[in-house]
């Protein structure tokens, strides 16, 4: 765990010690002017510092947990590139501030002193929150890429209590500290591993779809690197170097270690301390002889030099002792379209780690499979030529084979080897478009059905608008908004018509003034807000026209089949982000009304795909249903006789805590059924 813990260990000491350094001037100074009674002042600001940086960590926890698989990776990469600006920018910061940081927070508290306690607070409070918002960042960023918070969180705590412990002794003035030595030293070393970060980014945008060259590797040692031994740990954890990188990733490396360490290295010599010249006298100043052999001085960028080339040297070092050879006598099996499985004999029961090579020409995708029933025991998507990855599959008794898909070329399937005594083992069968082709004419039958009753409800709303009949347009808004939940409309499910249909303001720069609002909501917040008939009659009669045009359009769209698996759970990820949230609500105070309608269209998806879905795992529709049936109990308990909905905002604490769990419940049930029903080609 250390590996993972060292970089937040360094941070959390380095930001600790910096906070703790401003604590300890804050109150020396109050102490000594004999103002200890304004000493809860500075608690108070610290307290609330503190406070926000924890918010601020839950804050992108909640957010990242909340996206999709490739939204994670995207909104991690983001946040990883923005921790590298904040480490170097406090970086650089401190190596020219080290010297006169206690003076300057001095007259930053002898000017508080003068201006009441508000601005004593305030001057804590932003001194300490922003160490402890740079610490939350690059700790959360840290754990990311570790995979784990343990490590991280473990290394944070160890640096700021020494931080504190330090802080203590300076402000007894027991210990002394050359700061600016320290955090010289200590910039140094957080320059390497923030290069490290900034490639962990980069690696994570492309994953995410937001950069590409996803699979363009400059090089690729897992073939002779063990993933598991303690020097590729070591390396990965502390510096975030991995046996396996793409271009990207190496020349975003390259380019920031290259650059910040050089105007680093050069900052150091231009702060050094000048040498006294000494000063002319009357008399001859005595001289001393030199010594013989004077002590050699040690060059500024040997520290920094020393630390770029440690992972180099390791990972040579490791290379050559293998001579070559997988380590820890992991197997390696060749892929490619003219020989597929090369090397693949039969493996040892249990969780084994093959090492898989492409030898081809193309981009290929590799299965691990069952050729008796085609079920998938393990894959690796997107294997590059002349790279190798990991694949990490459980092995029971049973068959055995390779299934290599080169892209744009036909699939080859190796022999097969028999394992027996390994007992048995989980596959997942493989799905085809043609498997998905009857759900799919279904789900397009019920939506076009759908959109023929959406358009019939929305010329009634637009009746009633052109009549000046606003109390019942508000009583026919509410069944045309829920039959258009119910259709699905998640995540691009109607493409550019959903923003005209159902769009919100967010992003729009004129709010609910914008031009582009339009649609239900736009409906909905004159309805709601005291608009007349007049303004909103232009409104509906777009409304109307947007619908039939999506009638029109939509059995000419070329939908995806991959897509409907998907949308099993995007729908109430979609409902989770938007409706609970309360940002799609504009006045009607409808948000449970639509969320049981995007229930209605999630239960009809899973209708369609549960022969499917049973035949590959018999028990995850039961435990879907099981939190579907409570997740409308709690929903349908807010709609009342009359017909009316408790609005998201008047729920009470409990029953929000509740309705929150069931459905994020519901949706770690649903989570696998994309996976389930992924589609894969077949020889």
């Amino acid at each position: 765990m250390w590996d993972d813990a060292f970089p937040s260990f360094l941070i959390g000491l380095r930001e600790g010690l910096e906070a703790g350094l401003i604590v300890s001037v804050l109150v020396a100074t109050l102490v000594r002017s004999g103002e200890r009674a304004r000493l809860p002042h500075v608690w108070t600001g610290v307290a609330a510092a503190i406070g926000l940086s924890l918010s601020f960590g839950a804050i992108l926890t909640f957010t990242a947990a909340n996206l999709s698989g490739t939204g994670q990776e995207a909104f991690g990469g983001t946040l990883s590139l923005i921790a590298v600006v904040f480490v170097t920018a406090m970086v650089f910061w401190m190596r020219r501030s080290a010297r006169t940081f206690a003076g300057e927070i001095k007259e930053k508290v002898t000017a508080a002193l003068g201006m009441g306690a508000g601005v004593l607070v305030v001057t804590s409070f932003l001194a300490v929150g922003r160490e402890g918002l740079e610490t939350a960042l690059f700790l959360w960023t840290t754990a990311q890429a570790a995979g784990s918070s343990s490590g991280p969180l473990t290394g944070a705590a160890a640096g700021l209590l020494i931080a504190a412990a330090l802080c203590w002794g300076l402000y007894r003035r027991a210990l002394h500290i050359n700061l600016t030595r320290f955090f010289t030293m200590t910039g140094a070393v957080l320059i390497v591993i923030a290069a490290g970060v900034l490639g962990y980014g980069m690696r994570d945008l492309q994953e995410g779809g937001v950069l590409p060259g996803g699979t363009a590797y400059a090089f690729d040692l897992s073939a002779h690197l063990d993933p598991g031994s303690w020097y590729v740990t070591v390396v990965q954890g502390t510096l975030n170097l991995t046996p396996q990188m793409t271009w990207l990733q190496v020349a975003a490396y390259g380019a920031y270690l290259a650059v910040v360490m050089t105007l680093f290295v050069r900052g150091v010599r231009g702060t050094a301390s000048p040498q006294p010249q000494p000063q002319p006298t009357t008399q001859p100043a005595p001289t001393k002889s030199a010594p013989a052999n004077p002590a050699p001085r040690i060059p500024h960028w040997t520290l920094p030099a020393a630390l770029v080339c440690l992972p180099a040297l390791v990972a040579g070092i490791a290379v050559a002792v293998s001579d070559g050879k997988p380590a820890s006598g992991t197997p390696v099996i060749e892929v490619s379209a003219a020989d597929c499985g090369k090397g693949f004999t039969a493996p040892k029961p249990g969780r084994q780690t093959f090492q898989v090579r492409n030898s081809g020409s193309r981009t290929s995708e590799i299965y691990l499979i069952d050729p008796v029933s085609n079920a998938v025991y393990g894959e690796v998507e997107g294997i590059a030529p002349g790279t190798t990855r990991a694949l990490i599959a459980t092995v029971g008794t049973g068959s055995y084979a390779w299934r290599c898909v080169p892209s744009g070329g036909k699939a080859v399937t190796s022999a097969a080897v028999t394992v027996s005594g390994g007992g048995s083992t989980k596959a997942v069968l493989p799905v085809s478009e043609k498997d998905l082709a009857a759900p799919l004419a279904a789900y397009r039958k019920y939506v076009d059905q759908g959109l023929a009753d959406l358009l019939a409800k929305t010329r009634t709303l637009q009746r009633d608008i052109d009549a000046k009949k606003l109390d019942k347009a508000r009583s026919d808004w509410l069944p045309a908004h829920e039959q258009y939940a119910s259709l699905g409309a998640a995540y691009g499910t109607f493409g550019d018509w959903d923003a005209k249909i159902n769009g919100r303001t967010a992003g729009l720069a004129g709010g609910v003034d914008d031009p582009a609002f339009t649609g239900f909501h736009r409906i909905e917040y004159g309805l709601w807000h005291g608009e007349s008939a007049a303004v909103l009659a232009p409104y509906a009669k777009r409304l109307t026209s947007d619908v039939a045009a999506l009638r029109e359009d939509f059995p000419k769209e070329d939908f995806d089949p991959g897509d409907l698996p998907l949308r099993t759970h995007e729908i109430l990820e979609n409902t989770l982000h938007r409706e609970l949230s309360g940002s799609a609500d504009y006045g009607s105070g409808t948000e449970l009304a639509t969320t049981e309608a995007n229930l209605d269209g999630t239960r009809e998806l899973l209708s369609l795909l549960s022969p499917l879905i049973d035949k590959r795992d018999a028990e995850l529709t039961s435990d879907v249903d099981t939190w579907m049936r409570r997740t409308e109990r709690l929903v349908l308990a807010q709609h009342g006789k009359d017909g009316s909905w408790t609005p998201l905002g008047k729920l009470s604490t409990v029953d929000r805590q509740r309705l929150d769990g069931s459905l994020g419940q519901l949706l770690e049930e649903l989570a696998p059924i994309p996976d389930l029903l992924e589609i894969r080609k077949a020889a």
